[in-house]
């Protein structure tokens, strides 16, 4: 890290140094063989995602993922960020034969080789891919995997926006510590926050999760694309309240908000602005079909009828992912499409939020 900074001058943008800190072969945070999801902090794990908490949430995904395949006429499975691959076993076992093929893009080495191992059952209905390929069919699945897009931050200071990055601020023997620094930048965010000029006010902007949008909308001739993650629309985001940004940590199931130490032994991650995915979207040439809450999503997948069917303890668990104060309200699901005629899917039939984007 400090080599790159001097290369570069002594300063690096934020959205550098959060790919290095998270993606940097053999040291970034997912490209290291430290132990990430779980649900408690004794086990060596910072953060819990939906399908580690309950296997109802994958099943759920699934009835939305049918309901793509028969719109979209396709049958394969391209899943992003699969994890440990608790969301790919829970498609794969409720999905059946319906799925001819299931392929997950990931980055990290570490957590392939556990995907792999979940998952060895399954033969070669799952592959494992680097890259996309120059055209491709099927549903696309990302959940928490924008949040972990690197981001741009960007500060007010008396009218003037900067962009802020990262310096080396000291270094004693093998010991580094990081600082921040500003620089001029023709960069703003999509909204002006509604404070006063000598209000100081840091938001991100997110040109690569947006970009990661228009790669899938080129390379998808014909598919459906659903997103699960927290964050907000665009006038929510940029709220005058919400002055400090969206950017935390992640670890050991503690939260902060310094990114510049532990580095590589912590998650960096920030809010998704829903309306600029949407937007990118559009853009690139796809459609939007539904925006909504993750509650009234799996809800609309059959979260009801199925909490009816389980032991006291799994449905506290499967709970969870609808409560307002966990991840119901939290977390928002988007759909896109490309290449088929408009349908109302599954999980957006009631609740969507379309308007708030």
């Amino acid at each position: 890290m400090a080599e790159a900074i001097a290369q570069a001058g002594g300063w690096i943008p934020f959205d550098d140094f959060m790919r290095m800190a998270l993606y940097e072969p053999g040291l970034g945070y997912y490209a290291n063989d430290r132990s990430k999801f779980g649900v408690m902090p004794e086990e060596g794990s910072d953060f819990v995602t939906a399908p580690e908490l309950s296997p109802v949430f994958g099943e759920l995904v699934a009835a939305q993922v049918q309901d793509a395949f028969a719109h979209t006429q396709t049958s394969e499975v391209w899943e992003f960020g699969a994890g440990t691959g608790a969301l790919a076993e829970q498609l794969l076992s409720t999905l059946g034969p319906a799925c001819t093929r299931y392929t997950i893009v990931d980055v990290s080495v570490s957590l392939r080789l556990r995907q792999q191992e979940r998952l060895a059952r399954f033969g070669d209905q799952v592959q494992w891919a680097d890259s996309l390929p120059a055209q491709m069919q099927g549903v696309v699945v990302g959940n928490e995997v924008l949040d972990a897009m690197p981001v741009k931050l960007l500060l007010r200071q008396q009218g003037v926006w900067q962009e802020r990055g990262v310096v080396v601020a000291s270094a004693e023997g093998d010991e580094l510590r990081f600082g921040w620094a500003e620089r001029p930048t023709s960069l703003r965010p999509p909204m002006e926050p509604e404070l006063p000029l000598e209000a100081e006010y840091l938001t991100e902007v997110h040109p690569q999760g947006e970009a990661f949008v228009a790669t899938l909308a080129d390379r998808i001739s014909r598919g459906a694309v659903l997103l699960i993650d927290y964050g907000f629309g665009e006038s929510e985001y940029y709220h005058p309240q919400r002055h400090m940004g969206t950017l935390v940590c992640h670890h050991l199931h503690q939260v902060d908000s310094d990114p510049l130490v532990l580095v590589g032994l912590k998650d960096i991650t920030a809010h998704v602005n829903f309306t600029g995915i949407a937007v990118a979207a559009q853009d690139a040439g796809m459609d939007v079909l539904g925006y909504t809450s993750q509650a009234h999503f799996l809800i609309n997948c059959g979260l009801a009828a199925k909490l009816d069917q389980l032991e006291v303890i799994a449905r506290s668990k499967a709970a969870k992912l609808m409560m307002e104060h966990e991840m119901g309200e939290f977390f928002k699901a988007i759909m896109l499409s490309k290449g088929v005629a408009l349908w109302d899917p599954t999980g957006f039939v009631q609740g969507d939020r379309m308007h708030r984007l």
